[in-house]
């Protein structure tokens, strides 16, 4: 019989493990232009069981920052200073390159990354487009033009461009339903309302998501408040309609 030397095979079979829990490398090489960052701790966190749970950290020295691990899966993070939230990140595979100015966040080098901070990028450019509109209707007005139209035709065009970015968002959500940006987006959509609460939009984003997406923690927290405030508000609702009738009927 062939005995096997369990002391010469367990520190191979712990090389295998070691080997099988790193698949997933990342590297974060990152760079600031501002000044009050230097000397400044920054931390990697993600959201677990609605706690923020720090991931990996770094000093920033003379405008520079890196951090380096392995990671299970593709995760969703957010780089923090202190209890600050600065920018998100997606932690995968590959070397992430960050960019911190007072002007501008970016991260790049890694697909995830790209496709999160290219929607940004053209989010933020519709926003200031519609933010814009305020300031083009009085130029408009100073250079002579009737107010009531101007008001007329802005309001068109604020129309339009809201039109556009509601469908762009819709359709980053619905082409990353199956990657953590689906999720991520649709919350940082949701996070704008002033409470949680269904809208045209969500309906129309829930219509065609997935299981998985729908199960998502954050998206299923999100759904089950909103759905509880709906009643609450039909509810307010009918009630002030049975007190109007009874008001007019005495």
């Amino acid at each position: 019989m062939i005995r096997m030397n369990v002391n010469y095979i367990l520190p191979f079979l712990l090389l295998l493990v070691s080997f099988s829990s790193c698949s997933r490398k990342y590297k974060i090489e990152g760079n600031s232009s501002v000044t009050s960052l230097d000397g400044k701790m920054l931390f990697l966190k993600t959201l677990q069981n609605g706690q923020w749970v720090t991931i990996d950290s770094s000093e920033v020295v003379h405008g520079l920052f890196s951090m380096k691990g392995c990671v299970d899966s593709v995760m969703m993070v957010t780089l923090y200073m202190d209890d600050e939230g600065i920018m998100p990140l997606v932690l995968e595979n590959g070397e992430i390159e960050v960019s911190i100015s007072n002007t501008q966040l970016t991260a790049k080098g890694t697909f995830l990354n790209n496709q999160l901070y290219e929607f940004i990028k053209k989010r933020n450019t519709l926003e200031l487009q519609i933010e814009e509109l305020d300031r083009k209707e009085a130029r408009m007005v100073l250079d002579g033009a009737n107010l009531e139209d101007v008001h007329k035709e802005l309001e068109r065009e604020g129309e339009s461009l809201v039109k556009e970015m509601n469908s762009y968002v819709k359709q980053f959500i619905t082409d990353n339903y199956e990657n953590v940006l689906g999720p991520s987006v649709f919350m940082m959509m949701c996070s704008t309302l002033p409470y949680p609460i269904m809208t045209p939009q969500i309906e129309d984003i829930m219509r065609t998501a997935p299981l998985a997406f729908k199960r998502n923690e954050m998206v299923e927290d999100f759904l089950s408040k909103a759905k509880e405030n709906m009643q609450l508000i039909k509810e307010h609702q009918r009630l002030k309609q049975n007190a109007s009738t009874d008001t007019s009927g005495q």
